[in-house]
């Protein structure tokens, strides 16, 4: 069977709630098919200690500011996943779930987005399934010898499985900084945390208020031709979240360069020596989850697909939402998918018209 809308938003998350918040402000007939059995996006799966880079006010959706979490300045990830879930129920969004899109092809002047549970013809479609879900490892010699536990960021929860073991974690960015802080404090926990260059935490009065004004600034540069602000990545890689900072200033994160490669049993260090290992966690970053697309044919250079704003080039009914400052600056935050959002939906109800 085959259901007719307008739009398809395929993802439930915060971009995808976020689009269906200005789809509906745009009076348009959408639905939100969402592969996860419960409300919440990728939130619902992260470590236990995860919490927001910015207080609860500056990290909300279009419409309805987040509620402080009591006790905690920066709220944690259960409390993200209570503000979703509410914020669906508010608005009384269409989400369908559990829905797994298998893909999305040309159908003469329409869309036709394929799913397990049957198809859905729509005149435009919003991809805002982000990067959870394409977890990256990168290619180290020895990966596939090493004999112990290798899982990624996603696999992380807390460290009380990792007791009286030794753990490596990889990776200079927040994740690698927030899980190696969680485990550092365990004295039954050997932990060593490896970078490929020397951590560089920010000041620590910039949250994620700071960032999502110096992205704003620099896709506004852009835009306007001028010289490019560096953005983010020119203030440092790690927010100083207090369990961070903890950490840090405790001298217990203290990062190592990278090994020169996995052996069967551990780690070989660049002067040759070595040492035993039982688990390496990977927070090595993501990739966007695009394959639902594949049979468009959009992708180009390492698997980019060009946009003018969120909208694909080569295909004006096809946004993409939520998957980095290439969708919309810091449109892959809380607070910065709003505002990509509502232009998506402009343009969607423009060429609907």
């Amino acid at each position: 069977m085959t259901h007719t809308v307008d739009v398809v938003v395929i993802g439930g998350g915060q971009a995808g709630l976020a689009a269906g918040y200005h789809l509906r402000r745009n009076k348009l007939d959408f639905v939100i098919l969402d592969a996860q059995s419960t409300p919440g996006g990728a939130w619902q799966h992260t470590w236990d200690s995860l919490h927001l880079f910015s207080p609860a006010a500056f990290s909300s959706l279009p419409g309805r500011i987040m509620p402080a979490q009591p006790g905690q300045e920066y709220p944690g990830a259960a409390h993200v996943v209570q503000y979703l879930t509410d914020y669906e129920q508010r608005y009384d969004l269409p989400v369908h779930r559990p829905v797994r899109v298998r893909g999305v092809r040309r159908d003469g002047t329409r869309l036709r987005v394929e799913t397990d549970t049957g198809d859905w013809s729509a005149r435009a479609v919003v991809s805002a399934t982000g990067t959870w879900w394409r977890p990256f490892m990168p290619a180290v010699s020895g990966r596939d010898l090493f004999a112990g536990r290798q899982l990624h960021t996603t696999g992380y929860g807390r460290p009380s499985g990792f007791a009286g073991q030794r753990v490596v974690v990889v990776g200079g960015g927040n994740s690698g900084a927030q899980i190696a802080a969680d485990l550092a404090t365990h004295e039954d926990i050997d932990l060593t945390w490896v970078t490929q260059r020397l951590p560089r935490f920010l000041a620590d009065d910039i949250d994620g208020r700071a960032l999502f004004d110096a992205a704003t600034a620099r896709r506004r540069a852009l835009d306007e031709g001028r010289t490019d602000t560096g953005g983010v990545a020119s203030l440092g890689d790690i927010v100083a979240v207090p369990p961070v900072r903890v950490a840090r200033d405790g001298g217990l994160l203290k990062a190592q360069p990278l090994f020169e490669r996995l052996t069967a049993d551990g780690v070989r260090w660049n002067d040759g020596t070595t040492a035993r290992v039982d688990a390496v966690i990977w927070c090595t970053g993501f990739r966007p989850a695009l394959s639902h697309l594949a049979a468009l044919g959009l992708r180009g250079v390492r698997g980019h697909i060009a946009t003018d704003g969120t909208r694909a080039a080569d295909e004006p009914r096809l946004h993409l939402l939520g998957y980095g400052d290439w969708t919309g600056p810091a449109s892959a935050t809380l607070i910065g998918v709003g505002r990509p959002a509502r232009e998506a939906a402009a343009g969607i109800a423009e060429l609907l018209a």
